[in-house]
This record gives C-alpha cells, structure tokens and sequence, in this order.
C-alpha cells in the first residue's frame, strides 16, 4: 500500500516543492493546501498515513487541525523555523517531529519516517 502525505502549506511554492520531492520519493500527495478549511475537506473524503503542517498558515495556526489528525490517530511532523512550535501553535505540537524551514530533503524524509515506523 502506497503511503499518504497530507501536505498543509500556505507558501505556494514551497508547497509545489514539497509536493514534487515527495512523490519522487514514492509517497501520494494530498494536497497540498493553505488553510486549515481546506485540509478538513480533504480530510472528510481520505484520511493519510501522515501529515506535514506549517505552523503558521497566513493569519491563522493549524493548532485546529492538529488536534482533529491527533484524535482520529494521524501522525503529522511540522515544517517550522520555531525550535519549539508547541510555543506557538499549542501543545498538540510537542514532540512532533520538525522538519524545519528552510527545509532540507533528508531532513524532511527523516521526519517522516519517523512517523511510519511501526
């Protein structure tokens, strides 16, 4: 079974970037999107194997989100410059693996990985 990355990223750019690395490296891309809106719509129709989540989306946090992938038992790593994004986007965030920003590809798919390990 192909793994699933829902990829939550206002900056568009970076989000096509995200998008091209990561189905290079086999996974399907849902997404990606800019809102938290967004992201729940795409969740009522399939739910990923994992999740990767700015931390700030333009005038919002993805604090909301975070907590719904949380309870319905999604993993999901941040994509945040913020050592400590718990600090900013709640404590839903801690411990959440950060692949950081700018972000670095081994850095990403190390993240990842972390949350595919069974």
């Amino acid at each position: 079974m192909q793994k699933t990355v829902l990829i939550v990223e206002d900056e568009f750019l970076m989000a096509m970037d995200l998008k091209l690395l990561l189905e290079h490296h086999g996974w399907r891309v849902i997404g990606p999107v800019a809102t938290v809106r967004d992201a729940l719509r795409l969740l009522e129709d399939e739910v990923p194997t994992v999740a990767l989540l700015d931390v700030n989306l333009g005038t919002e946090l993805v604090t909301p989100l975070a907590e719904i992938l949380k309870a319905r038992d999604v993993p999901f790593a941040v994509a945040s410059a913020y050592d400590k994004p718990e600090q900013f986007g709640g404590e839903v965030l801690a411990g959440a693996p950060n692949a950081g920003k700018p972000i670095g590809e081994r850095r990403l798919l190390a993240a990842l990985a972390q949350l595919t390990v069974s």
